[in-house]
């Protein structure tokens, strides 16, 4: 059975002593019989990063950064690379993030990069796909996610592909207020796992982790996290408050 798992994005969110102080406000509030059924990571800002590695210590809290670069090093001024991730305690890095798509025009050709350099260190990439408000109402949208699927994970064998998690993003329910249903959430992590198998196989496509990052909240995550194939969820806002948070992880941890 695929483990849960609820991943917050912080996005450009939290000082470095904001970060110290809500990551100890999750820690006190989870419950250590979580973190054995349920995965957790924390995804701050790259400057708070270091910190939140000192505050989550042993805790099996998983670190992640929101972005990576995809050379080994160089002269690319203000980028970040996988193993300064890696030195900073990362485990997990987001790629493909519809924001960074959108505002800093990545392409499926880009995030393709950058999750090999991310897999090449020994870091999990969280590979997120998902459609525009246009491209749903056009009804093109399990195209457009299996284009972007098909192209992202473009050369990855069987071995690596059993090392990412992809979250689908339905863009349009990302900051506004709106979710897709459970039911429509459901349909599209379906279609994601079969094209999974056609890529690869049967076993893979059982056995990845999907999550759902469309405005995923303490409110609905009962019913999305209920759904047959939603493994758990890439929060923003709601990764925000530790309350919030650890509700989620708390609710994640009873499917």
């Amino acid at each position: 059975m695929r483990k849960k798992l609820i991943a917050g994005n912080w996005k450009m969110n939290k000082t470095v002593s904001e970060t110290e102080e809500l990551l100890v406000n999750i820690k006190h509030l989870i419950h250590g019989d979580a973190l054995q059924t349920v995965d957790v990571l924390v995804c701050p800002p790259f400057v708070s990063l270091y910190a939140a590695k000192n505050i989550l210590g042993n805790s099996n809290i998983h670190l992640g950064a929101q972005n990576i670069h995809q050379e080994e090093e160089g002269a690319y001024t203000g980028e970040v690379s996988a193993k300064m991730l890696v030195n900073s305690g990362c485990s997990h890095v987001i790629v493909g993030h519809s924001e960074r798509r959108q505002y800093f025009i990545e392409t499926n050709e880009l995030i393709n990069l950058k999750l090999k350099k991310a897999l090449e260190h020994g870091l999990v990439p969280v590979v997120c796909v998902g459609e525009t408000l246009d491209q749903r109402e056009k009804n093109v949208q399990i195209e457009i996610v299996n284009g972007q699927i098909t192209k992202c994970l473009a050369g990855l064998d069987d071995e690596e592909i059993q090392k990412i998690v992809i979250a689908y993003e339905p863009v349009w329910a990302i900051g506004t207020g709106k979710t897709a249903t459970p039911e429509q959430a459901n349909e599209m992590h379906i279609n994601i796992r079969n094209f999974i198998s056609e890529l690869f196989n049967n076993e893979i496509s059982e056995n990845i982790v999907l999550l759902y990052g469309g405005s995923l909240n303490d409110k609905n995550a009962e019913e999305l996290l209920s759904m047959s194939d939603i493994d758990g969820g890439l929060i923003g806002g709601a990764s925000l408050k530790a309350e919030s948070f650890v509700k989620i992880i708390n609710i994640a941890k009873n499917k």
